[in-house]
């Protein structure tokens, strides 16, 4: 199995799968924890069911590069869920849940129904459940889609680092962070926009239907066994790049997808620590 491993690591579409799978479950789950804590777990479903549907769009106009249309796209929704929802001023107030909801169903359709009504491909069922589920195009990515991914996530890195300390106010306490002086509208547009730049790398790695679970799952992981926010968030971001890694190499030598090998790792790992929290603390 070893022989076999590095015969396929030789191939450069393998280790480039390897570095964008890092670089994205290292990004997503550093802001899985910020959103679980706010109770804006699903919102990593909805904006790629978005990103699906831009996807869609851009498939129909036959933009050749269709991150023109995908990232604005998702971050311009992004920003209207994060931020719109909590706007006083709006005559119909809709709630987070109920948003994202709307958009999540609406998107998907949408793109769905633009991709057979306009689609030149003989295989419309092949291409949409290809991008739903991530199939293997982690697998076909190119160096500049390689560059741009390490681009994008370096910048959502520093960002994360340079900011902690009021990303860390915000996601415990709103009131309380804008009474010491942080603008709090400006660092939710901050968040909404590095979610939506991590929501649109991450659908080459799991697909759009399978983008939560990145988010979710090794933040959940990490909050059964710590319980500061530093130590989770490190925790959160370890788990996600090694359960990445495995399910990519397990993915590449049994010939399973991608992303849904990608996924059965991080369910593994978070009923492992559930188990250690259920001994360690004697109760569920």
């Amino acid at each position: 199995m070893l022989d076999k491993l590095f015969f396929y690591l030789d191939f450069p579409f393998v280790r480039y799968a390897i570095i964008v799978g890092t670089l994205i479950s290292l990004c997503s789950s550093l802001l899985g924890v910020t959103l679980v804590l706010k109770r804006y777990s699903y919102i990593g479903d909805g904006l790629s069911h978005v990103a699906f549907g831009a996807l869609a769009i851009a498939a129909v106009l036959k933009v050749s590069n269709n991150m023109l249309i995908i990232l604005p796209v998702t971050i311009a929704v992004a920003i209207l869920l994060l931020c719109g929802s909590k706007d006083s001023r709006a005559c119909v107030k809709i709630r987070g849940d109920a948003a994202i909801a709307m958009v999540s169903a609406g998107a998907l359709a949408m793109g769905y129904l633009l991709m057979n009504i306009f689609s030149s491909s003989a295989n419309v069922a092949g291409d949409v459940c290809t991008t739903l589920f991530g199939s293997m195009s982690i697998l076909t990515l190119k160096p500049t889609d390689v560059y741009l991914c390490m681009i994008l996530s370096a910048t959502v890195l520093v960002i994360f680092i340079l900011f902690y300390h009021k990303i860390f106010a915000i996601t415990f306490d709103e009131n309380f962070a804008r009474a010491t002086g942080v603008n709090v509208s400006a660092f939710n547009l901050l968040i909404a926009i590095i979610i939506a730049v991590i929501i649109v790398l991450a659908m080459n790695l799991v697909g759009a239907l399978l983008v939560s679970a990145l988010i979710v799952f090794p933040s959940l992981s990490a909050m059964r066994i710590f319980k500061s926010f530093f130590s989770v968030t490190i925790a959160a971001a370890v788990i996600s790049v090694i359960c990445s890694l495995t399910g990519i190499l397990v993915a590449i030598l049994a010939g399973t997808p991608v992303g849904s090998t990608i996924v059965a790792a991080d369910i593994l790992v978070f009923f492992i620590s559930y188990i250690t929290s259920f001994i360690r603390n004697g109760r569920m």
